[in-house]
């Protein structure tokens, strides 16, 4: 897409329709490290833009049905295939509890009410309302704080980009471990079929994974219809075998009450706590919910937690709990225990569906969270495909696709089992959600206008439930917990070098930018015009493109007719015809006009102009050239602003951003790049 996430300038006089629009991303130019003064730091994050965007289109309620069907299939297939090893990890490892009938009410009884606190308290109340123009995640969560009204009175605005940003990054190292950890355990159900298939666990279980991520390329939007089915069976079934375990022992209903997780505290003491590191893999994926919410929207997600997900995922842990109160041996995997023997081989061939289902839902988490940290100017512009023309946000980023595949069947390769995975799961997403937590509270404060009485008693609840989990989960550090944190240390690294990078780019190249305005005296004068014209992409519409500048120095040149060109991406899937540019004459040739594509649409930039009524008449294809700067980053040794290594680091993320001739879909033999060496 084109480069997203670069500041709005001020309406042109002139210009109509020109002004910032809060429903439309950031113009767009050449990509960064490849136009000149395109390459800009991002919007400003402190800006005031106002409380939302424009309010969604109504929806009817079978439109609702078919989306709420389809968040199964993309939203909760994580949380929704937590039974195939969470209750398991409560008593299995290093801190496994003594097989009490006292210690599987008490677990049970906490994992219960940690669905109810964290899944439907939480997030679904609170958390997810914190959209910002729709889309979620830690980024747009982060967002919505930086732009806070009141923030004088927290922490530096510093302090919460960071915080954002790493919790952002944690996300990635999810990505990794969630595919991961429940196709594997899905595949280790063979175990229980027979010891004679153990061999061909991990192969299995990286063929599998292979096929999620080839899938990935047909978008959010046909994926979810593939495995929103798929899931709801899912969800039946599991069901009904959490129905045929209490079936066998309805005692195991008292752990619906929050006595039993009491008298577990009581009976356990401090150990007991570490037990919460186990009993959190139940809530794993309300991250990815949140991340996914610009996908489907909090109507329908809602309407597939309440009405499907959370029933079953009770009934199943409580038949479960009630496996292990019958036959202690079941702690091996109580999940498949479950199952009686002729449906072990149906259910580990459902269950691995299902495990492909909850990858699903966090790497669709993953784009959404890279296409916003492009956008806000944190990472490199990567190719963003946009694969639903009804809703924004649901895409499909092919670099990601492909280095979390790799990552997922090396983690597996490495770690062996799920056991062994488990230990290292939860560390990220635990301080990811405390991270949350407090970008929540500044989002009360400064955005709701909540009081303080109001904003501080339920931060604190969910703080203290947070770092409870939190705790519990930071000692597995030393058995694999350290994997995620290294994940989120490089990229947080990569975000933050990038950021510098673009700002001290950015400065070099504003030190010798003129105003369209105060050139044009030197430009109606020049002695060199020659026949045609010439287009030059541009992200500000205020400023002479470095590639003019370029051009003139070397070639001595200037065409007939100047076309200064900015595209703009907006958050509707299509723009109509009569709104697609914005054309002011600036008189002796030179023109400055704005392309507005819808977020569904091809930047076709040729098709498109030639749909514009222009000053001087239609573009003439031969007579039309396209002019790109194209800038080479050097990192330079001793330069002041950055350490040397991460200038590199830099000059290697900028030297190879996707082409804008390409996204553009610029007639090759018309593109005309003017490179330049830039020194930092």
């Amino acid at each position: 897409m084109p480069t997203p996430g670069e500041p709005e300038d001020p309406p042109t006089p002139g210009a109509s329709g020109a002004s910032a629009d809060p429903s439309a991303p950031a113009a767009a130019g050449e990509p960064a490290g490849q136009g000149g003064t395109s390459f800009q730091v991002g919007p400003d994050l402190f800006a005031d833009d106002g409380e939302a965007g424009a309010a969604p289109a109504p929806r009817d309620a079978r439109y609702r049905l078919v989306l709420g069907l389809g968040a199964l299939g993309v939203v909760f297939g994580d949380i929704g295939t937590s039974p195939l090893y969470a209750l398991k990890e409560a008593f299995h490892g290093p801190h496994a509890m003594p097989l009490t009938e006292g210690n599987v009410l008490g677990v049970l009884s906490l994992m219960i009410w940690a669905l109810l606190f964290v899944i439907s308290f939480k997030y679904l109340l609170f958390v997810l309302r914190a959209d910002n123009d729709g889309e979620g995640g830690i980024l747009a969560l982060m967002t919505l704080a930086a732009r806070g009204r009141s923030l004088k009175a927290f922490p530096p605005r510093a302090a919460v980009i960071a915080m954002g940003l790493f919790g952002a990054a944690l996300l990635y190292g999810d990505g990794i471990l969630t595919p991961a950890i429940t196709t594997l355990s899905a595949m280790e159900g063979l175990r229980v079929v027979t010891p004679v298939l153990d061999p061909y666990v991990l192969p299995l279980t990286a063929v599998v994974l292979v096929g999620l991520f080839v899938l990935q390329s047909r978008g959010t939007a046909a994926v979810g219809v593939l495995f929103g089915p798929l899931i709801l069976a899912w969800f039946g079934v599991i069901a009904a075998l959490g129905v045929s375990g209490i079936a066998e022992n309805p005692a195991v209903l008292e752990a619906l009450s929050p006595v039993p997780a009491a008298r577990f505290f009581a009976a356990n003491g401090p150990a007991g706590l570490l037990v919460l590191g186990a009993v959190f893999l139940v809530v794993t994926g309300g991250e990815a919910m949140y991340a996914d919410l610009g996908h489907f929207g909090i109507g329908p997600i809602r309407l597939a937690w309440f009405a499907v997900v959370l029933p079953a995922l009770v009934l199943n842990y409580l038949g479960q709990g009630a496996a292990l109160l019958a036959d202690p041996s079941a702690v091996e995997n109580p999940f498949f225990h479950l199952a009686p023997a002729w449906a072990l081989i149906p259910l580990v061939v459902l269950a691995t569906l299902a495990a492909a289902v909850a990858s699903q839902a966090v790497i669709s988490g993953v784009f959404s969270l890279t296409m916003q940290a492009v956008q806000l100017g944190f990472a490199p512009r990567v190719s963003v495909r946009h694969t639903s023309d009804v809703e924004f946000g649901q895409v499909y980023v092919p670099s990601i696709n492909w280095a979390l595949m790799v990552a997922c069947i090396l983690t597996v390769i490495g770690f062996g089992s799920s056991s062994a995975l488990a230990a290292a799961y939860g560390v990220g997403v635990t301080t990811d959600m405390t991270i949350a937590t407090l970008l929540l509270y500044l989002v009360m404060r400064s955005r709701w206008r909540w009081p303080l009485l109001a904003a501080l008693p339920l931060t604190l609840l969910f703080l203290t439930v947070d770092l409870a989990f939190w705790g519990a989960n930071i000692v597995k550090v030393t058995h694999g917990g350290w994997f995620p944190l290294v994940i989120a240390a490089i990229v947080f690294l990569v975000m933050v070098t990038w950021r510098r990078g673009r700002q001290m780019l950015t400065d070099r190249l504003e030190e010798g930018a003129l105003p369209i305005e105060l050139a044009m005296a030197d430009f109606r004068d020049y002695p060199r015009r020659v026949p045609g014209t010439a287009v030059y992409l541009h992200s500000n519409p205020r400023r002479v493109p470095p590639a003019l500048l370029h051009n003139l120095k070397h070639n001595k040149v200037l065409h007939e007719r100047v076309i200064f060109l900015r595209v703009q991406v907006r958050t509707v899937a299509h723009v109509r015809l009569e709104d697609r540019a914005v054309v002011e004459s600036l008189a002796d040739g030179f023109v400055r006009a704005t392309l507005r594509f819808g977020f569904a649409e091809t930047p076709d930039v040729p098709a498109a102009l030639e749909t514009v009524d222009l000053p001087g008449g239609p573009l003439l294809t031969l007579g039309t050239t396209y002019m790109l700067g194209r800038e080479r980053v050097l990192a330079t040794r001793g330069a002041p602003g950055m350490a040397h290594w991460r200038q590199r680091l830099f000059a290697g993320l900028a030297n190879n951003s996707t082409s804008a001739a390409d996204h553009f879909r610029l007639p090759p033999p018309q593109v005309v790049e003017i490179g330049a060496r830039i020194e930092f």
